[in-house]
């Protein structure tokens, strides 16, 4: 058990060293990139201070809390996008039948095709959202070291539903062969976390929250954090990271059975 863990995190530098040669041959469009990111991210901040100035409170929330919402939807957001990047490109690899030869090393195939092409442009901004996070987070009064140990635990409990999506993406591209289309579904629907889920109308609120879970990705950590959500919805959203992970698996092995490879 513990040579297969070496060689596997052996492997996945590997893969992360070539990943940071490929990001670095296009230097110009690095930057461009970055600044990009980074108007995105201002102009955001900037629309919330501007609905802030109008009313003290959204929904109870004050202008600290809703950008502690705001930067753990980047925390999750990001962090999904610096180790499933590979994600994005899986689609060439099934339709030039590239995938043949993935499956036919020594290795489970996701550390191929899941984490094997690692953003490192994105980890570069993971660390500030992280940073002012916490900094506005304990701004608040209601911070306690339980609340902010809960915050953290759900903070991977959604990486894992995103680990799900993203699984479900690549059974999905086997399938159908498409990505693109899937991708851009899933990151429109995980928008809706920017702001807490409870400015939202029902149906919307439960369906993004209990049907598909990106109020417990994306809102749950902060409502957490300030005492806003219950012990029983916590123990719920481990309950639903832990079944949609074993149904990912489930369809990814049932996609395998399926796959015809190159020419199939």
């Amino acid at each position: 058990m513990m040579i297969n863990f070496r060689r596997n995190i052996r492997l996945f530098t590997l893969f992360s060293g070539y990943s940071l040669r490929t990001t670095f041959q296009a230097r110009f469009g690095i930057i461009l990139f970055m600044l990009g990111k980074i108007m995105r991210f201002i102009f955001f901040c900037f629309l919330i201070v501007l609905i802030f100035t109008k009313t003290s409170l959204v929904k109870g929330y004050n202008l600290n809390q809703a950008l502690v919402f705001y930067f753990t939807f980047n925390i999750v957001d990001t962090a999904a996008q610096v180790l499933f990047r590979e994600v994005y490109r899986f689609r060439y690899q099934v339709v030039s039948g590239s995938f043949d030869l993935v499956l036919l090393k020594p290795h489970h195939p996701f550390l191929r095709i899941l984490v094997g092409g690692v953003d490192f442009l994105d980890l570069i901004l993971l660390f500030p959202y992280i940073g002012l996070a916490v900094f506005f987070a304990f701004q608040t009064s209601q911070i306690t070291f339980l609340s902010f140990a809960f915050y953290l635990f759900l903070l991977i409990n959604s990486f894992l539903i995103a680990t799900a999506f993203h699984i479900v993406i690549l059974a999905l591209a086997i399938l159908t062969t498409e990505v693109d289309h899937t991708i851009l579904i899933y990151r429109d629907m995980t928008l809706l976390g920017r702001f807490p889920l409870d400015i939202y109308k029902e149906p919307i609120r439960g369906i993004f929250t209990f049907i598909i879970p990106i109020g417990i990705m994306m809102s749950f950590p902060p409502k957490a954090l300030f005492h806003t959500l219950s012990l029983p919805l916590g123990i719920f959203s481990i309950l639903v990271s832990s079944v949609l992970l074993f149904l990912s698996l489930s369809l990814w092995n049932f996609a395998l059975k399926k796959y015809q490879s190159w020419g199939g």
